[in-house]
């Protein structure tokens, strides 16, 4: 099996470095004026100092060598809506299937095997743009191809279910 290739990331910053070296032994008062160079407001009156650490080492790192991708910063928003729709709700991630993964199905007695590729699914030597339609090719009636192949929980209910 063949590993991810590395992300590059970008040669670290003896500044940034220094500056997160001192921070460990940086005084409340001196952290709290930092905190607000940093994020332009007072800091919360919950944050004790090694929140106040953590806040300023994530806001350095972040200005210095870049923040969340846009996809992450999109996923984390779709979790807090739905968290703030459903307060005492379960919040699942959505599943992300990496080109080179094969998913299998055994149905009515048969294994099925569908090879996950960039640009879609291959199933029985054609490529496919869903799993719902390998699904309905297999099973003759329309289905819900994530939840056919195990993606999805049976309790997860949208307008896409087919069964």
């Amino acid at each position: 099996m063949t590993s991810a290739p590395q992300q590059l990331r970008p040669a670290a910053d003896p500044a940034v470095d220094a500056e997160l070296e001192r921070l460990p032994t940086t005084p409340i008062a001196d952290l709290r004026k930092r905190y607000r160079e940093l994020f332009g407001t007072e800091p919360p009156k919950a944050f004790g100092p090694d929140l106040l650490r953590r806040s300023i080492a994530h806001r350095i790192q972040e200005r210095a060598y870049g923040g969340l991708s846009a996809s992450s910063r999109r996923l984390l928003d779709q979790l807090v809506k739905a968290a703030m729709a459903k307060p005492n709700g379960r919040l699942e991630l959505p599943r992300r299937i990496k080109p080179g993964s094969e998913l299998v199905r055994t149905w009515n007695g048969e294994t099925f095997r569908v090879m996950v590729m960039a640009e879609g699914f291959a199933y029985d030597g054609k490529t496919f743009p869903s799993l719902s339609e390998i699904a309905t090719a297999i099973t003759g009636t329309r289905w819900n191809g994530p939840r056919f192949f195990g993606l999805r929980s049976s309790s997860s209910r949208d307008s896409t279910d087919g069964k």
